[in-house]
């Protein structure tokens, strides 16, 4: 009877050390085996349910836009005072729901390279006012001028032609006209075949933007999809900020850091975007980002809205601005496991620069160099609740149900193990007295 117990306690604790070392051996393995079953899927490749999504996403993209509506145009072109800005919007619109082009495949690096045709669709629903709303904002064309033509003497035939048009340092335009395009009076004068057609946008309906070249994540999955570069130059990049959950999803948060718009004294790799001396005060303002070699050098600057993290000389001379963490910052949340981005917040804004320039008398007022804050746009997709839910099912559920089963084997075998064998030891210990 004695040994028929000590049989079967012994069996007992030799059960509880096998689910033990099984549940221990789930964990790697069973981890193994769910990420290659995933990774299966979520590499961008013909023929996988990432590649079909990604091709043309089904979540809606809004891109809305904040108007910074000039409240003293006459103040600011006689006595150089400060801008002061009303902030109107938003106006949104529905954007990226054309399927990506020129998609190609390079298996060297692992990234796939395409360009993404471009389309608006005004949403009223979802918009403060009408495309026809007009702004006071500042006038693109007469502003650029003097930075594209630095000939004192084509300078002066310039100022001829703006007065000419009736056209000053601001104008009068609609949402439409801002954003999408309209032809200058000024420029339609100039006698020698220029572009005539000004706006933020122009051209965008038909055009396409790109090329991208993002990551396939044949070598890393914890890589796919993340841009390796955009038109050949090097991205803008995102640093971890938190772990937050997303319609019952764990993502990791990335957020673009204060040090990308850092000046190049704080950071160098941002020494490309500083081109002169005086404006950005040798090199050391921040917050803003010269791109005018990449818009023909047209004098604009892109920066965070409401000058968010930028150094005091950017936004003094701007009154009205108030930058706003929670509501300016970029951000772009990844699911861990699959790579895939669920929720992003992309959040900029264009300025343009206008100087002082003595033979353009729209300009030969000012007597200080202004940043001028155009507007800023929120570009948001977040995954829609049908697909969340079979993520849910088809990815996080699993992962947490395997989880689950690996910590009952190994706390049931744990627990087994150590109860049969203090029970065999108690037993033991009873029958040698």
């Amino acid at each position: 009877m004695g040994c028929d117990r000590n049989c079967g306690l012994i069996a007992g604790a030799v059960i509880g050390a096998v689910l033990a070392v099984f549940g221990g051996i789930l964990m790697p393995v069973g981890d193994m085996l769910v990420e290659k079953t995933i990774k299966k899927e979520v590499v961008l490749e013909e023929g996988t349910i990432a590649f079909k999504n990604w091709v043309k996403t089904g979540t809606t993209v809004y891109r809305q836009f904040w108007i910074f509506d000039v409240q003293n145009p006459d103040e600011v072109v006689v006595n150089s005072s400060k801008i002061k800005v009303k902030q109107r919007g938003p106006y949104t619109y529905r954007v990226r729901y054309l399927a990506k082009e020129n998609i190609t495949q390079d298996p060297v690096d692992s990234t796939v390279s395409f360009v993404q045709p471009n389309g608006a669709i005004f949403e009223p629903s979802l918009s403060v006012g009408t495309e026809n709303d007009t702004f006071t904002i500042l006038n693109l064309a007469v502003a650029a001028a003097p930075h594209i033509y630095t000939n004192s003497f084509v300078q002066v035939v310039l100022n001829s032609l703006i007065k000419k048009s009736k056209s000053s340092m601001f104008q009068t335009r609609t949402l439409r006209e801002l954003l999408w395009g309209y032809k200058d009076p000024f420029l339609s004068l100039v006698p020698y075949p220029i572009p005539t057609t000004v706006g933020v946008f122009y051209p965008y309906n038909d055009t396409a933007d790109g090329v991208y070249k993002v990551f396939n994540g044949k070598d890393d999955i914890n890589k796919v999809a993340i841009i390796d570069s955009y038109k050949g130059k090097r991205s803008i990049y995102a640093v971890f900020g938190s772990d937050i959950e997303l319609k019952g999803i764990p993502v990791y948060r990335f957020i673009l850091p204060a040090k990308a718009f850092a000046s190049p004294v704080q950071n160098p790799d941002n020494h490309c975007f500083c081109t002169e001396k005086v404006i950005s005060n040798n090199c050391t303002s921040y917050g803003v980002l010269d791109i005018s070699k990449c818009k023909q050098g047209r004098p604009v600057y892109i920066s965070l809205p409401h000058f968010l993290h930028a150094s005091p000389d950017i936004s003094e001379p701007i009154e009205g601005l108030n930058p706003n963490e929670e509501e300016h910052r970029t951000y772009l949340d990844v699911e861990p496991i699959t790579g895939f981005t669920l929720q992003f917040a992309k959040r900029l804004q264009v300025n343009i620069l206008v100087k002082p320039a003595r033979k353009i008398e729209a300009l030969k007022n000012l007597k200080r160099n202004y940043i001028v804050p155009i507007l800023w746009l929120n570009e948001t997709g977040t995954i829609g609740d049908e697909k969340a839910e079979m993520f849910r099912n088809q990815v996080t559920g699993k992962v947490k149900l395997l989880g689950l089963v690996e910590m009952v084997l190994l706390g049931l075998g744990v627990v087994m193990f150590v109860a049969f064998m203090i029970s065999y030891c108690a037993c033991r210990s009873k029958n040698r007295k």
